[in-house]
């Protein structure tokens, strides 16, 4: 099962997200959220494999840290 663990303001910082996850192994999808007319511009959810939640979370609390 597919769990969000990030929801990104856009595609590109979702885009990025899911780079620095497959790097790492975790298997990734992205979902549009919100208003469909924003296009890119909208917020994207970052979901996981339930299995792999604990790990992704980590990765993700180091990338987002880091680039801040």
């Amino acid at each position: 099962m597919w769990t969000v663990v990030y929801i990104a303001p856009n595609r590109i910082s979702a885009e990025q997200l899911k780079n620095v996850l497959t790097a790492e192994g975790i298997l990734v999808n992205l979902r549009s959220s919100g208003v469909p007319h924003l296009g890119d511009s909208g917020s994207v959810e970052i979901l996981v494999l339930e299995s792999e939640v604990e790990e992704a979370l980590e990765i993700l609390n180091s990338a987002i840290t880091t680039n801040r």
